[in-house]
């Protein structure tokens, strides 16, 4: 699930910089996007717990300390792609 949405934030963020380069308002992709960004998160999270419950000690060593590394980076490349269209003065 974690991996649809995230895919889903990703699609809605390059909307969001496509409606922005043809001056049309792109709040409600920066806001889905956001939101797919968090849901992202909220579903990475709810498979560790998942795997903590079943005691799965190998999925959480093989996949957590990798997946965890890039969730941060592409969390902050989602707020960064989404604040361009936010905090950018439109000069067209």
């Amino acid at each position: 699930m974690w991996m649809i949405l995230g895919l889903a934030a990703i699609i809605t963020a390059i909307l969001n910089l496509v409606r922005y380069s043809q001056n049309k308002d792109a709040k409600w992709f920066r806001y889905t996007s956001l939101s797919l960004t968090a849901l992202t998160l909220c579903a990475f999270y709810s498979m560790d717990a998942k795997w903590i419950l079943n005691e799965d000690w190998v999925a959480l060593m093989d996949v957590v300390p990798t997946m965890s590394k890039a969730l941060w980076v592409l969390t902050a490349a989602s707020v960064l792609i989404n604040g361009i269209s936010l905090f950018k003065k439109n000069d067209h």
